[in-house]
């Protein structure tokens, strides 16, 4: 996973197709922690979900709605928003089509001092 810090405010993170990747959403959790900010996760790489994922995802998630921010899922697959689809997350995330497009609702929503 690589995680950029866009601003003070908004962390990008790209996810790598790997199963265990909820591992890596514990180091994101861990920065999360320690700061307030809008999440934009780039989901381009995933090709599957699994239950673990899924569960990462919702604590992460919870994590960043109990500091007021956003959390937006970017990039999904068809295969991968089926999961989403099938388990009726689709209605508890937020997706965009594309990286930008998350950043931008996450700055609009954050305020000029992300603009």
């Amino acid at each position: 996973m690589t995680i950029q810090n866009w601003s003070n405010n908004i962390i990008v993170a790209e996810l790598t197709d790997d199963p265990q990747f909820t591992d890596e959403m514990t180091e994101l959790a861990d920065m999360l922690k320690s700061q307030c900010a809008g999440v934009a996760i780039n989901l381009a790489a995933v090709s599957h979900l699994n239950s673990s994922n899924l569960s990462a995802l919702l604590r992460l998630r919870k994590l960043v709605l109990a500091g007021k921010c956003r959390l937006i899922l970017c990039s999904v697959s068809d295969r991968v928003r089926s999961v989403f689809g099938i388990t009726g997350l689709d209605k508890v995330f937020e997706f965009t089509d594309d990286p930008a497009t998350a950043l931008t609702a996450i700055q609009i929503a954050n305020g000029p001092e992300d603009a």
